[in-house]
């Protein structure tokens, strides 16, 4: 990109790349559906040679660009999906006999994994809560390499202290690796905080139309060298389709998630005085308790949020089963709205003790807004909840 002074994320997305990309003066980029390319003169390294399985077509390295550029980086790489980046850089950064400390509020697949896989791996575990510097040094060990944050939970919408788990991280050597997929690169930027690794499940809000899967890591060129290197031998390459349209996704990232925001604090504060709803969990509320911090880090609050009416799971059910523009369905980040209880979908593993511990009830649902019109949305949620109690 020839001016690099620009200021806004909207048109470093659009632009950031594109001219060295472009073929035959096309404006969009194409698809470059091949599997292999002309090997050039020079030696190479094994992750150097260009080729579709090791994530380094004309496709990945436009994407590569933009997402480093989002999140403040500078490094990027696409994968798979969500859980590819997960794992990556988890795989990536942690030896046998390592010790990570973790929240005790986790998106579910990543959760699961790690209970699922640790012991194999012969990693080693804490669960610790956001807020609590004494706990977080209460596990410390002198294997403890990493600490795995979300910057706002799924499915509870808690904010950790983000910049003193920075700050921990710091003082005492460990890697700080966060998932920035709830705020998004257009709400917070973990990098500019100290964050060392940010990762993304790209399926949400970055590509944002509920039609492809992907995920993204943004992090130092000297560590991706690493990470780059381990996840070639994954093999969690993201498609250079997925990619275009993941590049064509991204375009309209700023526009999007700016109407989201809007939405869900507008929902949020219309539940909020609902008579028949018995609490509303979302960071923009003066209510939410880490409201403040919010309001310090963030440039807007994100379209998830939750909340819990009169009647327990029976009514979260049938509220669910009577929305005409909330579409019942796991995922979220897409330009239309989403509905579910968590514990039936990502949060289904957990025993009873487990929800209990973090506080998640049957009851409890997660709405993703989109960004239809915010009275059609109101009314969409007063008619159902009407329903339940009728």
């Amino acid at each position: 990109m020839k001016n690099s002074k620009t200021k806004t994320l909207e048109t470093l997305i659009l632009h950031l790349g594109e001219n060295e990309h472009r073929v035959d003066g096309s404006i969009v980029q194409p698809i470059f559906q091949s599997s292999t390319y002309l090997m050039p003169q020079e030696d190479l390294d094994y992750d150097s040679i260009r080729y579709v399985r090791l994530n380094n077509t004309p496709n990945h390295e436009l994407l590569h660009q933009k997402l480093a550029a989002i999140e403040k980086g500078e490094a990027g790489l696409v994968t798979s999906s969500g859980m590819s980046a997960i794992t990556s850089v988890l795989l990536g950064s942690l030896q046998a006999s390592d010790h990570l400390l973790a929240l005790n509020c986790l998106y579910g697949g990543t959760a699961h994994f790690l209970a699922a896989n640790s012991e194999r791996l012969g990693w080693q575990y804490s669960l610790v809560s956001g807020d609590d510097e004494g706990e977080w040094k209460k596990h410390l060990k002198p294997t403890t390499r990493a600490f795995y944050v979300e910057t706002i939970t799924n499915p509870l919408l808690e904010v950790p202290d983000l910049q003193n788990i920075v700050k921990f991280c710091r003082a005492h050597g460990l890697l700080s690796v966060i998932d920035n997929t709830f705020a998004s690169p257009v709400n917070f930027n973990p990098i500019a905080m100290g964050f060392d690794v940010v990762v993304h499940s790209a399926t949400k809000y970055l590509n944002g139309h509920s039609d492809l899967a992907a995920g993204a890591i943004v992090t130092s060129k000297e560590r991706m060298k690493n990470l780059t290197h381990h996840f070639n031998h994954l093999g969690g390459t993201l498609d250079p389709h997925a990619c275009f349209l993941l590049s064509r996704g991204l375009k309209t990232l700023g526009l999007r998630v700016e109407r989201q925001n809007s939405n869900a604090l507008e929902l949020a504060r219309f539940l909020e005085n609902h008579p028949q709803v018995e609490r509303v969990v979302y960071p923009g509320l003066e209510s939410h308790p880490q409201h403040a911090r919010a309001k310090e880090w963030f440039k807007g609050f994100g379209g998830m949020l939750g909340f819990e009416v009169k009647g327990g799971v029976e009514a979260a059910e049938k509220l669910t089963r009577n929305l005409q523009y909330f579409f019942c369905a796991p995922s979220l980040g897409g330009v239309e709205s989403l509905i579910t209880r968590p514990t039936t979908t990502s949060h289904v593993g957990l025993t009873l003790e487990e929800k209990k511990a973090i506080g998640l009830s049957d009851g409890y649902i997660r709405a993703s807004v989109g960004i239809e019109g915010v009275d059609d949305l109101k009314d969409d949620l007063n008619q159902a909840i009407a329903r339940v109690i009728s």
